[in-house]
């Protein structure tokens, strides 16, 4: 069975992405817990913007789910992020590019931008965990399985679990038995979204390129 989805998308509709990380020529280290991934941070005040030509991942499953984090760049408060969690236990992407605008005093907004996977050989990700909450692409999906409890998510074609073993769940504040989809395959055209965090096994990106630049918008970030 494979299923396609076109045009923008929400937050607990089908939400996939790739999101790379500032730390992403080296592998980030992760803590396991009963075979799934668990992410213990807090995040931060902003949200980043994440593009991608094409991705395919396999051993994919999404559910709903809520970020803690700080509620700006000032203070201490912090406030919940809803998010769409989607992970893969393998991704492949092209032409990826993310960036992040900071406004710093006396001389304005400066946007951090990487770009990789864009000469050839594409970026490779491993146990993905991706925080999403706006997402427009064109998505096809193979064997997928829409309405699976979230503690349920164990697609057996495409491995079982983006953590190789058990549910694919990101740690245990997912509620268990909430909606929940997974497919063997999910393959991702024209990405563009805006993400509050990602958390993986391994990131390996090919031709990484990062530049600090002044301003912000089109021209400047990734879209």
């Amino acid at each position: 069975m494979e299923s396609v989805t076109r045009g923008g998308t929400r937050w607990k509709r089908f939400a996939l992405v790739m999101v790379p990380s500032v730390a992403a020529t080296a592998a980030i280290g992760v803590g396991l817990a009963q075979g799934a991934l668990a992410a213990s941070f807090a995040v931060s005040g902003q949200e980043f913007k994440v593009t991608a030509g094409y991705l395919d991942g396999t051993g994919f499953a999404q559910y709903g789910g809520v970020d803690m984090g700080y509620k700006d760049l000032k203070g201490d408060e912090k406030t919940a992020h809803p998010v769409a969690i989607s992970t893969f236990k393998n991704a492949s992407i092209t032409k990826m590019c993310q960036s992040v605008v900071t406004d710093v005093p006396f001389v304005g907004k400066i946007t951090l931008k990487l770009k990789a996977g864009d000469k050839g050989t594409p970026v490779q990700a491993k146990n993905l965990y991706l925080d999403v909450s706006e997402l427009d692409a064109n998505a096809k999906f193979t064997n997928i399985d829409i309405g699976v409890a979230a503690k349920d998510t164990d697609n057996p074609a495409g491995g079982p679990g983006p953590a190789g073993k058990g549910p694919a769940v990101k740690d245990e504040s997912i509620l268990p038995n909430g909606f929940a989809q997974q497919a063997e395959r999910a393959e991702l055209t024209g990405v563009k979204q805006k993400a509050w965090a990602t958390t993986a096994g391994t990131f390996e990106l090919s031709g990484l390129s990062m530049r600090l630049l002044k301003g912000s918008g089109d021209g400047v970030e990734c879209y």
